[in-house]
Protein backbone atom coordinates (compact mmCIF):
# COMPACT_ATOMS: atom_id res chain seq x y z
CA UNK A 1 0.00 0.00 0.00
CA UNK A 2 3.04 2.26 0.37
CA UNK A 3 2.48 5.61 2.16
CA UNK A 4 -1.68 5.19 1.66
CA UNK A 5 -4.24 4.66 4.20
CA UNK A 6 -8.20 4.69 5.44
CA UNK A 7 -9.82 6.85 6.71
CA UNK A 8 -12.67 7.52 8.68
CA UNK A 9 -14.03 11.02 9.31
CA UNK A 10 -17.72 11.55 10.65
CA UNK A 11 -18.94 14.88 10.09
CA UNK A 12 -22.69 14.37 12.07
CA UNK A 13 -23.98 11.47 14.05
CA UNK A 14 -20.78 10.72 16.39
CA UNK A 15 -21.43 12.26 19.43
CA UNK A 16 -25.33 13.67 18.96
CA UNK A 17 -28.11 11.17 17.49
CA UNK A 18 -29.08 12.47 14.01
CA UNK A 19 -27.27 14.44 11.39
CA UNK A 20 -25.68 11.59 10.43
CA UNK A 21 -22.83 12.30 8.02
CA UNK A 22 -19.69 9.86 7.48
CA UNK A 23 -16.49 10.78 5.46
CA UNK A 24 -14.50 7.39 4.16
CA UNK A 25 -11.18 7.82 2.38
CA UNK A 26 -8.43 6.41 0.93
CA UNK A 27 -5.25 7.24 -0.74
CA UNK A 28 -2.13 8.73 0.08
CA UNK A 29 -2.62 11.84 3.07
CA UNK A 30 -4.11 14.74 1.98
CA UNK A 31 -5.11 12.80 -1.67
CA UNK A 32 -7.55 10.46 -0.67
CA UNK A 33 -10.43 9.63 -2.71
CA UNK A 34 -13.52 10.40 -0.58
CA UNK A 35 -16.93 8.56 0.05
CA UNK A 36 -19.64 9.89 1.74
CA UNK A 37 -22.61 7.69 3.77
CA UNK A 38 -25.28 9.10 4.72
CA UNK A 39 -26.53 13.42 4.27
CA UNK A 40 -29.23 13.56 7.53
CA UNK A 41 -30.55 16.16 9.63
CA UNK A 42 -31.30 17.49 12.86
CA UNK A 43 -34.67 19.17 14.38
CA UNK A 44 -34.26 22.56 16.21
CA UNK A 45 -35.23 23.41 19.46
CA UNK A 46 -36.49 26.76 20.84
CA UNK A 47 -34.12 27.09 23.99
CA UNK A 48 -31.20 26.85 21.53
CA UNK A 49 -32.07 27.45 18.09
CA UNK A 50 -35.30 29.63 17.85
CA UNK A 51 -37.34 29.94 14.60
CA UNK A 52 -34.64 27.64 13.00
CA UNK A 53 -36.49 25.05 10.17
CA UNK A 54 -33.51 22.03 10.53
CA UNK A 55 -29.92 21.89 11.04
CA UNK A 56 -27.25 20.44 8.85
CA UNK A 57 -24.25 19.11 9.48
CA UNK A 58 -21.18 21.93 8.76
CA UNK A 59 -19.71 20.63 5.12
CA UNK A 60 -17.01 22.90 4.60
CA UNK A 61 -14.36 20.58 4.70
CA UNK A 62 -16.09 18.44 2.11
CA UNK A 63 -16.77 21.72 -0.01
CA UNK A 64 -12.60 22.11 0.32
CA UNK A 65 -12.01 18.83 -1.37
CA UNK A 66 -15.16 18.33 -3.19
CA UNK A 67 -12.60 17.18 -6.08
CA UNK A 68 -11.49 14.42 -4.28
CA UNK A 69 -14.90 12.85 -3.48
CA UNK A 70 -16.50 10.49 -5.56
CA UNK A 71 -19.99 9.69 -4.33
CA UNK A 72 -22.37 9.96 -1.87
CA UNK A 73 -24.23 6.93 -0.58
CA UNK A 74 -27.92 7.27 1.72
CA UNK A 75 -28.65 4.02 3.95
CA UNK A 76 -32.01 3.95 4.45
CA UNK A 77 -34.63 7.39 4.29
CA UNK A 78 -35.07 8.53 7.96
CA UNK A 79 -34.75 12.08 8.06
CA UNK A 80 -31.72 12.11 10.15
CA UNK A 81 -29.95 9.95 7.01
CA UNK A 82 -31.33 11.19 4.56
CA UNK A 83 -32.91 14.73 5.60
CA UNK A 84 -30.22 17.08 4.21
CA UNK A 85 -29.48 16.05 0.68
CA UNK A 86 -31.36 18.47 -1.22
CA UNK A 87 -30.09 21.28 0.75
CA UNK A 88 -26.43 20.05 0.64
CA UNK A 89 -26.45 18.34 -2.58
CA UNK A 90 -25.55 21.80 -4.92
CA UNK A 91 -22.41 22.50 -3.02
CA UNK A 92 -20.98 18.68 -3.40
CA UNK A 93 -22.44 17.45 -6.83
CA UNK A 94 -21.96 14.01 -6.92
CA UNK A 95 -23.66 10.77 -7.90
CA UNK A 96 -26.32 9.85 -4.79
CA UNK A 97 -26.69 5.82 -4.33
CA UNK A 98 -28.98 3.92 -2.74
CA UNK A 99 -31.67 0.84 -2.44
CA UNK A 100 -35.34 0.66 -4.47
CA UNK A 101 -37.43 2.37 -1.69
CA UNK A 102 -34.89 5.06 -0.94
CA UNK A 103 -33.85 6.29 -4.11
CA UNK A 104 -37.39 7.47 -4.54
CA UNK A 105 -38.06 9.12 -1.53
CA UNK A 106 -34.39 11.22 -2.87
CA UNK A 107 -35.64 11.80 -5.93
CA UNK A 108 -38.83 13.16 -4.63
CA UNK A 109 -36.51 15.82 -2.35
CA UNK A 110 -34.38 16.47 -4.85
CA UNK A 111 -37.45 16.92 -7.39
CA UNK A 112 -39.16 19.44 -4.77
CA UNK A 113 -35.92 21.59 -4.52
CA UNK A 114 -35.33 21.23 -8.29
CA UNK A 115 -32.65 19.51 -8.59
CA UNK A 116 -31.76 16.50 -11.19
CA UNK A 117 -33.48 13.72 -10.08
CA UNK A 118 -30.79 11.24 -11.83
CA UNK A 119 -28.22 12.41 -9.65
CA UNK A 120 -29.78 9.35 -7.87
CA UNK A 121 -29.22 6.00 -8.78
CA UNK A 122 -30.81 2.45 -7.45
CA UNK A 123 -28.89 -0.07 -6.29
CA UNK A 124 -30.08 -3.47 -5.05
CA UNK A 125 -29.07 -5.42 -2.25
CA UNK A 126 -26.14 -7.73 -2.36
CA UNK A 127 -24.57 -9.62 -4.01
CA UNK A 128 -24.87 -6.62 -6.75
CA UNK A 129 -22.08 -3.97 -5.58
CA UNK A 130 -21.25 -0.85 -6.86
CA UNK A 131 -17.69 0.14 -7.40
CA UNK A 132 -17.49 4.68 -6.30
CA UNK A 133 -13.64 5.27 -6.50
CA UNK A 134 -11.94 3.10 -4.64
CA UNK A 135 -14.38 1.65 -3.07
CA UNK A 136 -16.82 -1.29 -3.90
CA UNK A 137 -20.08 -1.38 -1.77
CA UNK A 138 -22.56 -3.57 -1.11
CA UNK A 139 -26.24 -2.82 0.02
CA UNK A 140 -26.83 -5.71 2.59
CA UNK A 141 -30.41 -5.91 4.00
CA UNK A 142 -31.09 -5.52 7.48
CA UNK A 143 -34.34 -4.89 9.60
CA UNK A 144 -34.98 -0.92 11.82
CA UNK A 145 -38.30 0.57 11.78
CA UNK A 146 -38.35 1.62 7.92
CA UNK A 147 -38.26 -0.44 5.26
CA UNK A 148 -35.04 -1.35 2.80
CA UNK A 149 -32.37 -0.32 5.39
CA UNK A 150 -28.99 -1.45 4.44
CA UNK A 151 -25.77 -2.23 6.23
CA UNK A 152 -23.06 -0.82 3.70
CA UNK A 153 -20.39 -3.81 3.17
CA UNK A 154 -17.47 -1.70 2.09
CA UNK A 155 -14.04 -3.09 0.33
CA UNK A 156 -11.48 -1.22 0.03
CA UNK A 157 -7.88 -2.26 -0.41
CA UNK A 158 -6.86 -1.74 2.91
CA UNK A 159 -9.63 -3.94 4.10
CA UNK A 160 -12.90 -4.24 4.60
CA UNK A 161 -15.19 -1.90 6.59
CA UNK A 162 -19.14 -2.53 7.57
CA UNK A 163 -21.05 0.15 8.19
CA UNK A 164 -23.85 -0.65 10.15
CA UNK A 165 -26.25 2.40 9.56
CA UNK A 166 -29.44 1.91 11.81
CA UNK A 167 -30.39 -1.84 13.01
CA UNK A 168 -31.66 -4.14 14.85
CA UNK A 169 -31.77 -8.04 15.04
CA UNK A 170 -35.98 -8.93 13.85
CA UNK A 171 -36.37 -11.42 11.77
CA UNK A 172 -40.35 -10.45 11.84
CA UNK A 173 -40.09 -6.83 11.13
CA UNK A 174 -43.52 -7.18 9.62
CA UNK A 175 -42.59 -4.90 6.46
CA UNK A 176 -39.20 -4.99 4.55
CA UNK A 177 -36.59 -7.65 4.95
CA UNK A 178 -36.19 -9.06 8.40
CA UNK A 179 -32.36 -9.89 9.92
CA UNK A 180 -31.71 -12.68 8.18
CA UNK A 181 -28.59 -15.05 10.47
CA UNK A 182 -28.25 -17.19 7.82
CA UNK A 183 -27.00 -14.39 5.56
CA UNK A 184 -25.07 -12.60 7.83
CA UNK A 185 -23.05 -15.73 8.91
CA UNK A 186 -22.15 -16.73 5.68
CA UNK A 187 -20.94 -12.55 5.16
CA UNK A 188 -18.40 -12.60 8.11
CA UNK A 189 -16.97 -15.51 6.70
CA UNK A 190 -16.22 -14.19 3.41
CA UNK A 191 -12.81 -12.45 4.23
CA UNK A 192 -11.60 -10.31 7.40
CA UNK A 193 -13.11 -7.71 8.37
CA UNK A 194 -11.06 -4.78 9.26
CA UNK A 195 -13.90 -2.27 10.84
CA UNK A 196 -17.32 -1.99 12.18
CA UNK A 197 -18.60 0.98 12.65
CA UNK A 198 -21.58 0.72 14.62
CA UNK A 199 -24.76 1.77 15.88
CA UNK A 200 -24.79 2.71 19.55
CA UNK A 201 -28.01 3.85 20.16
CA UNK A 202 -29.74 1.17 22.80
CA UNK A 203 -26.30 0.32 24.17
CA UNK A 204 -28.09 0.85 27.71
CA UNK A 205 -30.77 -1.22 26.91
CA UNK A 206 -29.73 -4.73 28.48
CA UNK A 207 -32.40 -6.86 27.28
CA UNK A 208 -32.54 -8.48 23.85
CA UNK A 209 -34.70 -6.50 21.17
CA UNK A 210 -38.38 -7.06 20.81
CA UNK A 211 -39.84 -7.85 16.89
CA UNK A 212 -42.15 -5.65 15.62
CA UNK A 213 -44.55 -8.40 14.93
CA UNK A 214 -44.84 -8.96 19.23
CA UNK A 215 -46.90 -5.77 18.81
CA UNK A 216 -50.06 -6.76 16.54
CA UNK A 217 -52.08 -8.57 18.90
CA UNK A 218 -51.54 -5.60 21.79
CA UNK A 219 -52.34 -2.88 19.56
CA UNK A 220 -55.40 -4.97 18.12
CA UNK A 221 -56.58 -5.72 21.78
CA UNK A 222 -56.38 -2.05 22.78
CA UNK A 223 -58.59 -0.72 19.39
CA UNK A 224 -61.07 -3.71 19.99
CA UNK A 225 -61.54 -2.35 23.13
CA UNK A 226 -62.53 1.33 22.53
CA UNK A 227 -66.10 2.71 22.62
CA UNK A 228 -65.63 5.82 20.76
CA UNK A 229 -63.07 7.30 18.13
CA UNK A 230 -59.59 5.62 18.32
CA UNK A 231 -56.21 7.98 16.51
CA UNK A 232 -52.95 6.49 16.86
CA UNK A 233 -49.63 8.09 16.36
CA UNK A 234 -46.20 7.13 15.07
CA UNK A 235 -43.63 7.92 13.28
CA UNK A 236 -44.60 8.19 9.62
CA UNK A 237 -42.07 5.75 8.82
CA UNK A 238 -42.13 3.35 10.25
CA UNK A 239 -44.00 2.03 7.23
CA UNK A 240 -44.84 -1.39 9.45
CA UNK A 241 -46.33 -0.20 12.05
CA UNK A 242 -48.99 1.72 9.97
CA UNK A 243 -49.64 -1.13 8.87
CA UNK A 244 -49.82 -2.99 11.98
CA UNK A 245 -51.99 -0.39 13.63
CA UNK A 246 -54.41 -0.09 10.42
CA UNK A 247 -54.93 -4.06 10.09
CA UNK A 248 -56.15 -3.63 14.16
CA UNK A 249 -58.40 -1.07 12.93
CA UNK A 250 -60.03 -3.12 10.37
CA UNK A 251 -60.40 -6.00 12.72
CA UNK A 252 -62.16 -4.15 15.27
CA UNK A 253 -64.48 -2.84 12.16
CA UNK A 254 -63.19 0.55 11.72
CA UNK A 255 -62.65 2.60 8.72
CA UNK A 256 -59.10 3.75 8.46
CA UNK A 257 -58.26 7.25 7.84
CA UNK A 258 -54.63 8.78 7.15
CA UNK A 259 -53.74 12.21 8.18
CA UNK A 260 -50.73 13.89 7.43
CA UNK A 261 -48.66 14.72 4.45
CA UNK A 262 -45.06 12.79 5.63
CA UNK A 263 -47.44 9.81 6.51
CA UNK A 264 -49.74 9.48 3.17
CA UNK A 265 -46.02 9.80 1.15
CA UNK A 266 -44.46 7.00 3.17
CA UNK A 267 -47.32 4.62 1.95
CA UNK A 268 -47.80 5.86 -1.34
CA UNK A 269 -43.99 5.58 -2.69
CA UNK A 270 -43.99 2.51 -0.42
CA UNK A 271 -46.66 0.65 -2.28
CA UNK A 272 -45.19 2.20 -5.78
CA UNK A 273 -41.55 0.72 -4.90
CA UNK A 274 -43.59 -2.70 -4.03
CA UNK A 275 -42.06 -2.59 -0.18
CA UNK A 276 -45.91 -2.87 1.26
CA UNK A 277 -48.62 -4.75 -0.70
CA UNK A 278 -51.77 -5.35 1.40
CA UNK A 279 -52.22 -2.01 3.39
CA UNK A 280 -55.93 -2.10 3.82
CA UNK A 281 -58.11 0.37 2.08
CA UNK A 282 -58.33 3.70 3.62
CA UNK A 283 -61.14 6.73 3.82
CA UNK A 284 -60.38 10.33 2.63
CA UNK A 285 -61.17 13.11 5.76
CA UNK A 286 -64.71 14.31 3.87
CA UNK A 287 -65.40 10.23 4.40
CA UNK A 288 -64.33 9.78 7.78
CA UNK A 289 -66.30 13.02 9.43
CA UNK A 290 -69.59 11.30 8.01
CA UNK A 291 -69.11 7.75 9.76
CA UNK A 292 -69.99 6.85 13.47
CA UNK A 293 -67.01 7.59 15.96
CA UNK A 294 -67.26 3.95 16.80
CA UNK A 295 -66.69 2.51 13.47
CA UNK A 296 -63.65 5.15 12.85
CA UNK A 297 -59.57 4.93 13.77
CA UNK A 298 -57.44 7.48 12.49
CA UNK A 299 -53.65 7.40 11.67
CA UNK A 300 -51.74 10.60 12.44
CA UNK A 301 -48.47 12.42 12.08
CA UNK A 302 -47.14 14.34 14.93
CA UNK A 303 -45.76 11.21 17.36
CA UNK A 304 -43.39 14.22 18.44
CA UNK A 305 -45.83 16.89 19.30
CA UNK A 306 -44.58 18.69 16.44
CA UNK A 307 -47.01 22.00 16.45
CA UNK A 308 -47.44 21.71 12.39
CA UNK A 309 -49.04 17.88 12.52
CA UNK A 310 -52.12 16.28 12.76
CA UNK A 311 -51.90 15.00 15.94
CA UNK A 312 -51.06 18.79 17.36
CA UNK A 313 -53.89 20.43 15.07
CA UNK A 314 -56.62 17.71 16.98
CA UNK A 315 -55.10 18.49 20.46
CA UNK A 316 -56.80 22.76 19.46
CA UNK A 317 -59.96 21.52 18.01
CA UNK A 318 -61.08 20.43 14.51
CA UNK A 319 -58.84 19.38 12.11
CA UNK A 320 -60.41 18.75 8.38
CA UNK A 321 -63.84 18.56 9.93
CA UNK A 322 -62.39 16.07 12.35
CA UNK A 323 -62.19 16.82 16.02
CA UNK A 324 -62.07 14.89 19.46
CA UNK A 325 -64.46 14.23 21.86
CA UNK A 326 -64.65 12.26 25.65
CA UNK A 327 -64.43 8.79 25.27
CA UNK A 328 -61.99 9.22 22.29
CA UNK A 329 -58.80 7.15 22.76
CA UNK A 330 -55.37 8.74 21.39
CA UNK A 331 -52.46 6.40 21.21
CA UNK A 332 -48.84 6.91 20.92
CA UNK A 333 -47.28 3.53 19.41
CA UNK A 334 -43.67 5.54 19.67
CA UNK A 335 -41.29 6.85 21.86
CA UNK A 336 -40.48 10.31 22.60
CA UNK A 337 -36.97 11.43 21.52
CA UNK A 338 -35.15 13.27 24.09
CA UNK A 339 -35.98 16.97 23.84
CA UNK A 340 -39.49 16.48 22.93
CA UNK A 341 -40.85 16.16 25.80
CA UNK A 342 -42.52 19.81 26.27
CA UNK A 343 -43.97 19.40 22.56
CA UNK A 344 -45.52 16.26 23.47
CA UNK A 345 -46.83 17.04 26.95
CA UNK A 346 -48.54 19.49 25.33
CA UNK A 347 -50.59 17.64 23.20
CA UNK A 348 -51.31 14.94 25.64
CA UNK A 349 -53.06 18.16 28.21
CA UNK A 350 -55.07 19.30 25.65
CA UNK A 351 -56.70 16.08 24.72
CA UNK A 352 -56.64 15.19 28.54
CA UNK A 353 -58.74 18.42 29.03
CA UNK A 354 -61.07 17.32 26.48
CA UNK A 355 -61.47 13.80 28.09
CA UNK A 356 -59.89 12.43 25.83
CA UNK A 357 -58.02 9.16 26.94
CA UNK A 358 -54.33 9.26 26.35
CA UNK A 359 -52.32 5.90 25.80
CA UNK A 360 -48.64 6.28 25.48
CA UNK A 361 -45.88 3.78 25.61
CA UNK A 362 -44.84 3.37 28.94
CA UNK A 363 -45.20 -0.03 29.56
CA UNK A 364 -43.90 -1.30 26.45
CA UNK A 365 -46.65 -2.77 24.96
CA UNK A 366 -47.56 -0.26 21.67
CA UNK A 367 -43.88 0.21 20.92
CA UNK A 368 -40.80 -1.58 19.87
CA UNK A 369 -37.58 0.38 19.35
CA UNK A 370 -36.13 0.36 15.63
CA UNK A 371 -32.08 0.22 17.21
CA UNK A 372 -30.23 -2.65 18.39
CA UNK A 373 -29.91 -3.47 22.33
CA UNK A 374 -26.74 -3.99 23.80
CA UNK A 375 -26.91 -8.19 23.05
CA UNK A 376 -27.66 -7.47 19.81
CA UNK A 377 -24.57 -5.22 19.10
CA UNK A 378 -22.63 -7.62 21.08
CA UNK A 379 -23.76 -10.41 19.19
CA UNK A 380 -22.56 -8.38 16.15
CA UNK A 381 -19.14 -8.08 17.47
CA UNK A 382 -18.80 -11.70 17.80
CA UNK A 383 -20.52 -12.30 14.47
CA UNK A 384 -17.39 -10.03 12.67
CA UNK A 385 -15.17 -10.27 15.11
CA UNK A 386 -13.62 -7.17 13.45
CA UNK A 387 -9.61 -5.52 14.03
CA UNK A 388 -11.33 -2.89 15.53
CA UNK A 389 -15.36 -1.38 16.57
CA UNK A 390 -15.88 2.26 15.74
CA UNK A 391 -18.95 3.19 17.31
CA UNK A 392 -21.21 5.78 15.55
CA UNK A 393 -24.97 7.00 15.72
CA UNK A 394 -24.66 8.24 19.47
CA UNK A 395 -24.34 10.89 22.40
CA UNK A 396 -21.19 10.68 23.97
CA UNK A 397 -22.36 8.54 26.86
CA UNK A 398 -23.48 5.94 24.42
CA UNK A 399 -19.97 6.01 21.83
CA UNK A 400 -18.10 5.85 25.41
CA UNK A 401 -19.87 2.57 26.93
CA UNK A 402 -20.08 0.69 23.03
CA UNK A 403 -16.71 1.23 22.86
CA UNK A 404 -15.83 0.01 26.80
CA UNK A 405 -17.98 -2.94 25.25
CA UNK A 406 -15.87 -3.23 22.65
CA UNK A 407 -12.62 -3.32 24.65
CA UNK A 408 -14.34 -5.82 27.50
CA UNK A 409 -14.60 -8.23 24.54
CA UNK A 410 -10.87 -8.13 23.77
CA UNK A 411 -11.55 -5.76 20.29
CA UNK A 412 -9.64 -2.54 19.60
CA UNK A 413 -11.72 0.70 19.98
CA UNK A 414 -11.80 4.30 19.63
CA UNK A 415 -14.55 6.87 20.26
CA UNK A 416 -14.57 9.68 17.44
CA UNK A 417 -17.11 12.54 17.78
CA UNK A 418 -17.69 14.47 14.77
CA UNK A 419 -14.50 15.97 13.65
CA UNK A 420 -12.07 13.89 14.52
CA UNK A 421 -10.24 11.80 11.90
CA UNK A 422 -9.12 8.31 12.54
CA UNK A 423 -6.48 6.43 10.42
CA UNK A 424 -7.92 2.70 10.54
CA UNK A 425 -5.29 1.60 7.93
CA UNK A 426 -3.61 -0.54 10.99
CA UNK A 427 -4.83 -2.74 13.57
CA UNK A 428 -5.84 -0.12 16.03
CA UNK A 429 -7.51 3.20 15.10
CA UNK A 430 -5.12 6.21 15.74
CA UNK A 431 -6.65 9.98 15.48
CA UNK A 432 -4.99 11.64 12.31
CA UNK A 433 -6.20 14.72 12.68
CA UNK A 434 -9.48 16.75 13.98
CA UNK A 435 -11.00 19.47 11.46
CA UNK A 436 -14.34 21.95 12.25
CA UNK A 437 -17.20 20.20 12.11
CA UNK A 438 -20.09 22.12 13.71
CA UNK A 439 -23.62 22.57 12.46
CA UNK A 440 -25.41 24.44 9.71
CA UNK A 441 -29.06 26.15 10.40
CA UNK A 442 -31.72 25.83 7.39
CA UNK A 443 -33.31 29.29 8.46
CA UNK A 444 -36.39 29.70 5.75
CA UNK A 445 -34.38 29.37 3.12
CA UNK A 446 -30.95 30.06 3.91
CA UNK A 447 -28.14 27.94 5.42
CA UNK A 448 -26.19 30.18 8.08
CA UNK A 449 -23.57 28.88 10.29
CA UNK A 450 -24.39 27.93 14.00
CA UNK A 451 -21.45 30.33 14.88
CA UNK A 452 -23.09 32.89 12.31
CA UNK A 453 -24.52 35.21 15.56
CA UNK A 454 -28.12 34.96 13.58
CA UNK A 455 -29.70 32.81 16.15
CA UNK A 456 -27.45 34.01 19.55
CA UNK A 457 -28.85 37.83 18.32
CA UNK A 458 -32.13 36.42 18.22
CA UNK A 459 -32.30 34.72 21.41
CA UNK A 460 -31.22 37.27 23.27
CA UNK A 461 -33.93 39.64 22.21
CA UNK A 462 -36.26 36.81 22.87
CA UNK A 463 -34.82 36.66 26.35
CA UNK A 464 -33.88 40.80 26.57
CA UNK A 465 -36.25 42.06 24.45
CA UNK A 466 -35.47 45.70 22.18
CA UNK A 467 -35.04 49.56 22.17
CA UNK A 468 -35.33 51.21 19.11
CA UNK A 469 -33.75 54.53 19.63
CA UNK A 470 -34.28 57.58 16.90
CA UNK A 471 -32.57 60.83 17.06
CA UNK A 472 -32.10 63.44 14.36
CA UNK A 473 -29.12 66.13 14.14
CA UNK A 474 -29.01 68.87 11.71
CA UNK A 475 -25.88 70.24 9.51
CA UNK A 476 -24.83 71.94 12.53
CA UNK A 477 -24.84 68.75 14.73
CA UNK A 478 -27.98 70.04 16.61
CA UNK A 479 -30.36 68.40 18.17
CA UNK A 480 -34.29 68.13 16.01
CA UNK A 481 -37.02 67.40 17.85
CA UNK A 482 -36.27 64.75 20.65
CA UNK A 483 -35.51 61.40 20.73
CA UNK A 484 -38.05 59.00 20.36
CA UNK A 485 -38.07 55.43 21.75
CA UNK A 486 -39.83 52.57 20.51
CA UNK A 487 -39.72 48.94 22.76
CA UNK A 488 -40.90 45.58 21.62
CA UNK A 489 -40.64 42.54 24.13
CA UNK A 490 -40.78 44.92 26.99
CA UNK A 491 -43.44 46.27 29.38
CA UNK A 492 -44.99 49.63 28.69
CA UNK A 493 -45.03 51.08 32.54
CA UNK A 494 -41.78 51.20 34.74
CA UNK A 495 -42.41 52.12 38.41
CA UNK A 496 -45.11 54.21 39.73
CA UNK A 497 -47.02 53.55 36.35
CA UNK A 498 -44.31 55.66 34.57
CA UNK A 499 -44.58 54.95 30.92
CA UNK A 500 -41.28 53.09 29.97
CA UNK A 501 -40.55 55.02 26.26
CA UNK A 502 -41.08 58.38 27.67
CA UNK A 503 -38.74 57.97 30.41
CA UNK A 504 -36.46 56.87 28.16
CA UNK A 505 -37.01 59.99 25.80
CA UNK A 506 -36.96 62.51 28.77
CA UNK A 507 -33.71 60.97 29.89
CA UNK A 508 -32.05 61.15 26.13
CA UNK A 509 -33.32 64.53 25.04
CA UNK A 510 -31.80 65.97 28.32
CA UNK A 511 -28.69 64.28 27.66
CA UNK A 512 -28.37 65.45 24.23
CA UNK A 513 -29.46 68.74 25.03
CA UNK A 514 -26.31 68.88 26.68
CA UNK A 515 -24.18 67.15 25.02
CA UNK A 516 -20.99 69.13 23.58
CA UNK A 517 -20.45 69.39 19.70
CA UNK A 518 -17.42 67.08 19.84
CA UNK A 519 -19.92 63.97 21.22
CA UNK A 520 -23.03 65.15 18.74
CA UNK A 521 -20.34 64.95 15.78
CA UNK A 522 -19.02 61.43 16.65
CA UNK A 523 -21.46 59.12 16.11
CA UNK A 524 -19.88 56.00 17.54
CA UNK A 525 -19.18 57.75 20.60
CA UNK A 526 -23.19 59.01 20.54
CA UNK A 527 -24.27 55.37 19.57
CA UNK A 528 -22.38 54.02 23.21
CA UNK A 529 -23.84 57.08 25.34
CA UNK A 530 -27.46 56.44 24.19
CA UNK A 531 -27.10 52.96 25.02
CA UNK A 532 -25.77 53.13 28.10
CA UNK A 533 -28.63 55.56 29.14
CA UNK A 534 -31.67 53.25 28.03
CA UNK A 535 -30.26 50.12 29.78
CA UNK A 536 -29.46 52.24 32.63
CA UNK A 537 -33.02 53.52 33.00
CA UNK A 538 -34.75 50.28 32.15
CA UNK A 539 -32.77 48.74 34.98
CA UNK A 540 -33.99 51.39 37.05
CA UNK A 541 -37.73 51.01 35.97
CA UNK A 542 -38.04 47.48 35.38
CA UNK A 543 -35.00 45.61 36.74
CA UNK A 544 -33.97 44.84 32.97
CA UNK A 545 -31.37 45.18 30.24
CA UNK A 546 -32.45 45.46 26.84
CA UNK A 547 -30.98 45.00 24.01
CA UNK A 548 -30.96 48.45 21.96
CA UNK A 549 -30.25 50.09 18.56
CA UNK A 550 -29.86 53.51 17.90
CA UNK A 551 -30.45 55.08 14.56
CA UNK A 552 -29.19 58.48 14.50
CA UNK A 553 -29.75 60.51 11.29
CA UNK A 554 -28.15 63.97 10.43
CA UNK A 555 -29.63 66.24 7.92
CA UNK A 556 -27.26 67.09 5.22
CA UNK A 557 -27.17 71.13 4.17
CA UNK A 558 -29.05 72.58 1.53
Amino acid sequence: MSGERLIYLPLGGAGEIGMNAYVYGYGRPGKERLLLVDLGVAFPDMDSSPGVDLIVPDIAWLEANVDRLDGIVITHAHEDHIGALAHLWPQLKKPVYARKFTAALARLKMEEAGLPQDAVHTVGARPETVTVGPFTLGFMPVSHSIPESAMIVIDTPAGRIIHTADFKRDPTPVVGEGWDEAAMQALAAEKPVKAVMCDSTNVFSPHEGRSEATLADPIAELIRSQPGMVVATTFASNVARLRTLAEAGVAAERSVCLLGRAMKRMVGVAQETGVLTGFPRTITPEEAVELPRRNLMLIVTGSQGERRAASAALSRGKYLGIEMREGDMFLFSSKTIPGNERGVLRVVNAFSAMGVDVVDDAGGRYHVSGHANRPDLEHVHRLFLPDMVIPMHGEHRHLREHARLAHEAGLAAAIAVNGTMLDITGEVPVVAEYIEAGRVYLDGTALIGAMDGVVRDRIRLALNGLAMVTVILDEKDQLLGEAWVELMGLPETGLGGRALAETMEAELTEFLEKAGGKLLSDDDKLDEAMKRIVRQVAMEEIGKKPEVRVVISRLAAE
